[in-house]
């Protein structure tokens, strides 16, 4: 079974399905599973690492996958954007950040542009850029996000979309774990979803076995927003309206409210911090997760994934008259 939607007819995949491209935890490996699952994987370009990129588009293999960046980041260095490009990715991802010069850049090299947006100023603004997919992210995401709910946001897009812009797919993010999700995403307004925490707990992720057990274990209170993460990571977001969302764990519960104080011991919590990561250590680092966590009790191959929940949203949308069920 599967959905034809317009996003499945844009990218020439079988399912409305997108990876989020997490940095670290959407590697060149789990991007080439759910793409060869029938979605698109998108490799988490993150804050840009041109020789952990290429290890990643490495690992994909021949998989036809794409490369998301956060937009800021990756303007201090450009050149990882023509790194990619070399790579003919499927699509090339920006989010949080001016779009021009790279969308202009990115519209000449003719590959798909999709635009993260967090509201509906920032839609307008991808808009104007020539995004030809747009992902509405709700707040309920993991990692960085706006203050926009989901359920509003979809309609509002899609409505503003009808009417000013009716050749640009539109894509929804954050909550959506399962067929529920996506089925309720498009008869929103969306032509498919945009999904990370689900594929965290995947086979195939980056994600320590430790990260993967803590999502598993979660449910939808457990996480929170807190500047606490990035302050210790050292990574200073120029727009603070984005906030990331993280496990609300024995680190955030201590430092949060308190990234002052963190300042000033920065040096040793950054090593305390980035040791605990890489041991896979989910109370003493920051595991990135949505709400979403507490429908997600098991880490199957991205594949299966992927097969359960279009089955069960081929099944819950029925003889839907807007989407072609197979």
């Amino acid at each position: 079974m599967h959905l034809k939607t317009r996003l499945t007819e844009k990218l020439g995949i079988t399912h409305p399905i997108l990876l989020a491209p997490m940095g670290v935890m959407a590697g060149g490996k789990l991007a080439a599973a759910v793409s060869e699952a029938g979605g698109l994987g998108i490799i988490g370009g993150g804050y840009g690492d041109a020789d952990w990129l290429e290890a990643q588009f490495a690992a994909a293999g021949t998989s036809r996958v794409g490369c998301g960046f956060i937009t800021w980041s990756m303007a201090r260095d450009p050149k990882l954007l023509d790194q990619v490009l070399a790579k003919r990715p499927a699509v090339l991802m920006l989010s949080f950040g001016e779009l021009e010069p790279h969308a202009s850049h990115i519209k000449k090299q003719r590959v798909p542009l999709i635009c993260q947006v967090q509201g509906m100023k920032y839609l307008r603004e991808a808009v104007d850029a020539g995004a030809d997919i747009i992902v509405t992210e709700g707040c309920e995401a993991g990692g960085h996000s706006g203050y926009r709910g989901l359920f509003t946001f979809v309609p509002e897009a899609a409505d503003y979309l009808a009417k000013h812009s009716p050749d640009t797919v539109l894509v929804a993010a954050g909550g959506v774990g399962d067929g529920r999700g996506l089925a309720a995403a498009l008869l929103l307004g969306a032509d498919g979803v945009l999904i990370g925490t689900r594929f965290v707990a995947s086979k195939e992720s980056e994600a320590p076995d430790g990260f993967r057990d803590a999502i598993i274990r979660a449910d939808g209170d457990a996480t929170m927003k807190s500047n606490s993460v990035d302050v210790v990571r050292k990574r200073y977001w120029p727009n603070p309206e984005f906030v990331i969302r993280v496990l609300k764990n024995r680190f955030v519960s201590k430092w949060h409210g308190r990234e002052r104080e963190i300042e000033k011991v920065i040096d040793v919590e950054h090593e305390r911090f980035w040791n605990a990561f890489k041991a896979g250590d989910a109370e003493d680092s920051g595991v990135l997760m949505g709400e979403v966590s507490g429908i997600i009790k098991d880490a199957p191959p991205a594949a299966k994934i992927i097969d359960d929940m279009v089955a069960q949203a081929c099944q819950l949308l029925g003889s839907s008259t807007r989407h072609v069920v197979r």
